[in-house]
Formats: C-alpha cells, structure tokens, sequence
C-alpha cells in the first residue's frame, strides 16, 4: 500500500499530531489493565467455577484444562485479526477511508471490553467471546492507527513522533493502573466486593478506550486514495508482498527471526499475571504493582539500549536482550510462591528490556526494507506479527494441560527465545541492507 507524503502546513500538522498520541492513550489502558492484569487471573478463576471435578470446561464438547482457557482465547483472537486485518486494510487502502474503519474497530473494542462487567459466575463463554472480539478488533484499530504515521509525519519527524505516541500509551496505561489499585485495594470502601471490584476495572477500561478515542476521531483526516493506489484484496495482496519479498531473501530471515522471539515477548506479557497468580498465589494488588514497574522501566530499558545500540550496534544490542529474556524466565522457572519480592524482580527484569527489543527490532527491520516498499513491508511485518502470536500462548496452554504446571508453561517460552537468538544471529545485517539498496550505517 501506498501512502501520500505531508503536506500539511505544520499547525495543521502538529494539530493532527496530537490528535493521533490520543489513540495509544485510550486504546493502551486495555493492553495493560485488561489483557496484562485483571482479565487472565479473572477469566480462569470464571473457568474454574464452571469446571467439571476433574478441572476441565467443555466449550463446544471440547475437554479444556480451565487453567488454559485464557490461553487458547488469546491465541483465537489472534486468529481471528489475521483474518480480519488483510481485508480491513485493503478497504482502507481502495477507499482512503481509515477514520470510520479505526473508530468501528476502536468501538467494537471498547463495547467488548465494558461489557465484561457482566462477567461473573460461571459465564466463562461469555468472557471468552469478549476477550476475542475485544483483542481482534484493538489488533485491526492498531494496524489502522499505525498506518497514519506516514501521513502525518515527514521522515525527519517520525522517530519523535511515533515515540511521544508510545510514551502516552505508557502514561495512561501507568495513570489507570494507579486508579485501578486504588479501587481494588480498598474495593470494602467503596460498598464492593472483590470480583465487583475487578469487573469495574474491566470495564472502565472499555470506557477510557470510547471516550478517548473520540480525540484522534476528530483530528485526524482521511486522505483521498488514488487509482494507482489501490490494491488487491486483503489476503490476496498479503501473499503478493511475500511473493515479492523472496527477493529478499535475508530481509525475511531477520522477519522470521523477529517473528519467533516476538512471540515470546509477546506470550509472557499476556501470561505473567496468571503465572503470578496461579503458580506464585499472588494477590490482585501485587501483579498490579508489577505491571506498574515494568510500566515504568520500559521507557527506562528502551533508552539505555538506544544508548547501547549507538556504541555496539542494534543487532548485538537485541541479541543481548534475547539472553536477558532467557535468563529472566529461567529464574522465573524458580521463583518461590508467595514471595512478592522475587516477582518485583522478576517485573524489572522483563521492564528492562521489553521496550527496547521491540523498539530496536523495528528500527532494524526498517533498514532492510527497500526504497519505495515502505509501507507495503511494514504491512506484511504487523500482520506477520500478529499471525504468529497465536504460538505463544498456544504452546503454554497446551503446556499446562499436558503437565498441570504453569513453571512448565513459563519455562517452555525459553524456546523462543533461543530459537530467535540463533535465527538472528545467522542473519549478515550488513549485507540484508545492501542487498535491499539502502547505506549501511556505521553501526547496526
């Protein structure tokens, strides 16, 4: 997909700007409180009310251990925004139209997400249909958000910009986070019990999401596409790309590598605060004043590898945070249950090197890209991203079911961790540039 340069005055400009830091502010507060923190201690705790005497629910006839149910919803949802992501981009890209197609996936999302107030008892069914739709329609809104930046930043200012976005996501996410341990920690005070509590924390998230969203709904515009813009759809113009990047073959080594550790990354943020929980026994407060720190640590650890990077380049600088993340999890294998403490540690290992791993990887992936495949490749990198998602957490439920251990489940994440290492490291980055017709900086 192609997509027209700025050419707004830089009032209007900035203006739009603004407008667009506002989505990662609502839409963030569902990532972090909802899918990070209430959502998987909560709908497994729903499963487990349901279960049979030998721990098992029966969705569709189908025997799953209630313990991996939260798992395998995340891993549908994936699914199911694969699907849905081709063909909303392509709608996008035909009619030039992304502002109704990101405020209809946005309020899905948000609808979903507040209404998981109404989850309790044993309505485990219901939690599951809300968590994917919720979670496919944020993977959609976000592809659509994403595909704005382009648009409304020249190349000079898009580093600034896409990283004063990310910092808001991360300040609402700390903000709500902070309300949401109020309300939960002291649930007796205002008249609550303790699921009320955490059901109202579900769904004001949904309702952050909403009201925030009618922010970016206002300021930014839509961009009238172009004949020679349109392109084929959804999954048929995902297999052109791909098709064409055989032609790179070393720019999709690094993808497939990406792809891998990523969905480790992406498992163990999805899946800590059940580990937390269930294996550790681990109050609701606790896990919610781990996520805090990683909040707060992220930005940290993301500046002190760009650092890293500028001195031992971002290829060496993400094979380090690889190692770090097959250490952290390797201790996590061998917290004590009921040590808050070693969990904290646990939170700020993974806090310092979350933001920059994934930062640095996509800085890194952008110089293997090709002059004037911009945003064709970047399409292809987060709907592969989100294809592979679904693995993660496939792997760790299906972990526990075999094994009835989350410290399996944790420990089994290792492998992708070390999988990506060795795929990455097999990659001649220097070489990948040239070949993608793009300098070779002095340090990559």
């Amino acid at each position: 997909m192609t997509i027209d340069t700025v050419r707004a005055e830089p009032t209007d400009r900035r203006r739009e700007q603004r407008g667009w830091y506002f989505y990662d502010w609502a839409c963030s507060v569902y990532s972090t409180s909802v899918l990070t923190v209430f959502l998987g201690p909560y709908l497994t705790s729903v499963a487990e009310s349901a279960a049979d005497p030998d721990g098992f629910v029966h969705p569709l006839g189908i025997p799953v251990r209630a313990g991996s149910f939260f798992a395998y919803a995340v891993s549908l949802s994936v699914i199911v925004a694969v699907l849905v992501m081709p063909v909303v981009g392509a709608a996008a890209d035909r009619t030039g139209r992304k502002k109704p197609l990101l405020g209809a996936a946005a309020y899905v999302g948000a609808a979903a997400t507040a209404g998981m107030f109404f989850l309790d008892g044993d309505r485990y069914l219901l939690g599951g249909l809300l968590l994917v739709v919720a979670n496919a329609a944020q993977s959609v809104a976000m592809m659509l958000y994403n595909s704005y930046l382009p648009q409304i930043a020249p190349p000079e200012e898009r580093d600034a910009v896409s990283s004063r976005g990310w910092a808001f996501g991360y300040a609402a996410g700390s903000l709500v986070l902070v309300a949401n341990l109020v309300l939960y920690s002291a649930h007796d005070s205002f008249g609550l019990t303790e699921t009320a509590a955490v059901r109202v924390c579900l769904a004001s998230a949904g309702l952050w999401w909403g009201a925030f969203t009618l922010v970016p709904l206002r300021r930014l515009r839509d961009r009238r596409s172009r004949p020679e813009e349109a392109t084929a759809p959804g999954l048929r113009q995902l297999a052109a790309t791909v098709r064409g990047m055989r032609r790179h073959p070393l720019t999709l080594a690094f993808l497939l590598a990406y792809l891998i550790y990523n969905d480790g990354i992406q498992t163990v943020i999805s899946q800590a605060s059940v580990y937390g929980s269930e294996e550790l026994g681990l109050g609701q407060s606790t896990l919610i004043g781990a996520v805090l720190l990683v909040q707060v640590l992220a930005v940290a650890g993301a500046l002190a590898m760009g650092r890293l990077a500028r001195t031992y380049g971002a290829k060496r600088t993400i094979l380090g945070s690889l190692v770090a993340w097959t250490v952290t999890l390797g201790a996590g294998f061998f917290l004590p249950a009921g040590a808050p403490l070693w969990f904290f540690v646990l939170a700020a290992g993974i806090g310092l090197v979350l933001g920059g791993s994934q930062a640095l990887s996509r800085s890194l992936f952008s110089h293997l890209v090709p002059p004037g495949k911009e945003a064709e490749y970047f399409s292809a990198y987060e709907l592969s991203d989100r294809g592979m998602s679904w693995l993660g957490p496939l792997l760790f439920g299906l972990t526990y079911q075999l094994t009835g251990s989350y410290r399996d489940a944790i420990l089994s994440l290792v492998a992708f961790f070390v999988i990506g290492f060795i795929l990455l490291a097999r990659v001649p980055v220097r070489r990948a540039i040239g070949e993608a017709g793009n300098p070779v900086p002095e340090k990559i």
